[in-house]
């Protein structure tokens, strides 16, 4: 056992004495030592449950001959953060998850690992963690939230933030405001919608790292439970076989994450995650494949924010294997992957099968026949811009129009909800990218605005920032490279014109190649907004958007 570097020997005496002074006992020394790294925290709504999913993990580890040994991973609530300087501090956390349970898992020499994520960066940052470690682990997360209802419509947290929207237009009274705050986010989970929580905590299943269920059964069902005390009795058999993360998290299996990713029409954060996973597991993700397998993989799902269905309702059609199914119909998974449940992809989505196909549409009947993610490309966007094209008007699919641009958030809320943005605009927000944050900031208000005041059909917007996987609407992120470093986007001036075409993969801004140049010569960097702290550190470590923003001590020397 890894675990008897700490516990056997007359050289771990010492050792043994301080798991004594813990309250562990010989028998339970004599057994392989799992750490359940918990995300709960009296904060975020998605892991005030993960308490009651710990204590089932645990009794899961044991009765299958494991000691569970308990140790935090922090977790920062996205929508709590949105809208002012504390969202500079949400992207960040995923590099200090994965340090910090790669440190707590090295220095304690544990035998396997439970990951008990559930919201945005808590569930990459623990698979990077995962990656690094590499020991048996699985991964069983809170589950989502279920949908609330006003006027007798489901709604969720994104229904909230266009509400405000709609307020601001003076479409909405202040009490309808307020029934929506009392009733939108009903219970405990990650926010009910495909956004990005839930989005990885598909990935996981797909990726092989959780069992069947890990992304759709709602937090508040016994099942959830019951799935928890079932991924800690796995994580024995994985120990016993030495499967490892490494065997899991192959190349086949992100690239089957990245067509279910399609299929599903998930947040356009998985276009940094996935590549951030993928580089601590030793396989290169670039935005070039996305586009690939975008291309032959329908969307076949449009869950809230594209669509009136929520996380409950994929989960009652078949959940994450179901759209599995529909997939294999046409080849287009590596169904010899393995996963944590010790058998391929091809054998656990063998029974699945399709329920509700308004929810989960057949694979000859999709939405649309890309999948839900595009990225573009054009003198605005050399590396990458990302748009969830599933989330998108047909009528913003191509647009045309000037540029509005603001150097912070902040500054396009304002003229967002002063009435100055109009039908046609396009609104630039830029030194917003991991650098100039710094943290990429996700723009869930902006969004939310444009949307709640009736501009979602005809106002874009353009970011080195993120979104939300609660916004919709032509809104491009992740452009790169972003204005802190001198990217096109820094050199777009007020009333440029700006050409966005989604089905070529296209955004331009209609400026001659001298007239940039000139423009470029002029540029000068802006003074960092934050100069101490961790986000200091953070700033000069970070890569660009379309490398998944990963840390890289490189950027120290500039190479």
């Amino acid at each position: 056992m890894k675990s008897d570097q700490v516990k056997k020997g007359m050289q771990q005496a010492p050792h043994r004495s301080l798991f004594h002074a813990s309250g562990y006992t010989k028998e339970e020394m004599e057994r392989p030592l799992v750490g359940i790294v918990s995300s709960y925290n009296e904060i975020v709504p998605g892991h005030i449950n993960l308490d009651k999913i710990t204590e089932a993990v645990k009794l899961g580890v044991a009765m299958a001959g494991g000691t569970p040994i308990v140790i935090p991973a922090i977790a920062v609530c996205d929508g709590i953060a949105m809208g002012h300087v504390g969202m500079k501090y949400s992207l960040v956390t995923r590099e200090l998850i994965a340090d910090s349970t790669e440190c707590m898992a090295k220095a304690h020499q544990f035998d396997a690992l439970v990951m008990i994520p559930n919201c945005d960066k808590n569930v990459p940052g623990l698979l990077m963690a995962a990656a690094r470690v590499n020991v048996p682990t699985i991964f069983v997360s809170g589950g989502p939230m279920l949908a609330g209802k006003v006027d007798g419509c489901k709604r969720s947290l994104s229904s909230m933030f266009e509400a405000v929207g709609a307020y601001e237009a003076g479409k909405m009274t202040e009490e309808k405001v307020e029934e929506y705050v009392n009733h939108v986010c009903p219970t405990c989970g990650s926010c009910s919608g495909m956004y990005t929580a839930n989005s990885m905590n598909c990935m996981t299943e797909v990726l092989g790292m959780g069992l069947q269920g890990n992304g759709t059964i709602p937090a508040v069902y016994s099942e959830r439970i019951r799935l928890a005390k079932h991924a800690g009795m796995k994580v024995m058999e994985l120990y016993e076989k030495n499967l490892r993360p490494s065997d899991i998290m192959t190349r086949d299996a992100f690239m089957n994450c990245l067509t279910v990713d399609m299929a599903l029409g998930c947040s356009t954060n998985t276009m940094l995650h996935l590549p951030a996973i993928a580089h601590e597991a030793g396989v290169e993700l670039n935005m070039d494949i996305a586009n690939e397998i975008s291309a032959r993989t329908p969307n076949l799902c449009h869950l809230a924010p594209a669509g009136p269905t929520y996380m409950e309702d994929l989960n009652e059609a078949g959940g994450v294997y179901a759209v599995m199914k529909e997939l294999s119909k046409r080849e287009l998974l590596h169904e010899d992957a393995i996963t944590v449940t010790g058998k391929t992809v091809g054998e656990n989505i063998a029974h699945a099968y399709n329920r509700n196909p308004e929810v989960i549409r057949p694979i000859d009947n999709p939405y649309m026949e890309q999948g839900g993610i595009a990225v573009l490309r054009g003198n605005l966007a050399p590396d990458t811009g990302i748009v969830k094209q599933s989330a998108v008007v047909p009528e913003m699919m191509v647009h045309e129009g000037p540029a509005r641009v603001f150097d912070c958030e902040e500054d396009a809320i304002a003229a967002i909800k002063g009435g100055k943005i109009v039908p046609g605009d396009v609104v630039v927000i830029r030194y917003e990218g991991p650098k100039g944050g710094p943290g990429m900031r996700e723009m869930l208000n902006p969004t939310s605005a444009i949307a709640g005041m009736g501009l979602g059909d005809s106002v874009a917007l353009i970011t080195d920032g993120r979104f939300s996987g609660a916004s919709r609407g032509a809104s491009i992120g992740h452009v790169s490279p972003e204005a802190a470093v001198g990217g096109p986007i820094a050199l777009v001036e007020e009333g440029d014109i700006i050409k966005i075409d989604i089905p070529n993969n296209s955004l331009n801004v209609a400026v001659s190649e001298e007239e940039m140049a000139q423009r470029k010569a002029k540029w000068q960097p802006r003074e960092p907004r934050i100069k101490d702290g961790y986000l200091l550190r953070y700033a000069a470590l970070v890569t660009s958007g379309n490398r998944g923003a990963v840390l890289d001590v490189n950027q120290l020397s500039g190479k």
